[in-house]
């Protein structure tokens, strides 16, 4: 599994969906399709896609970092 980070490519809106297909080996738009279906139910869907947007780092942070 590769680590989370938003990729530079593939982005939609803030590429959170495209971190996590990576993550578990998807396509992208799989992982949208199915953040859209969760979004009929009711929950708190949309808050949890902003809170992962603002706690994944972006690629190009991840690269150019010491760690």
């Amino acid at each position: 599994m590769s680590r989370l980070a938003r990729p530079t490519d593939n982005r939609v809106i803030g590429g959170v969906c495209a971190a996590l297909a990576r993550r578990f080996g998807t396509s992208a738009t799989t992982m949208r399709v199915v953040f859209l279906a969760s979004c009929l139910l009711p929950g708190p869907q949309f808050l949890l896609y902003i809170a992962l947007w603002i706690l994944f780092p972006s690629e190009h942070k991840v690269r150019t970092s010491a760690w």
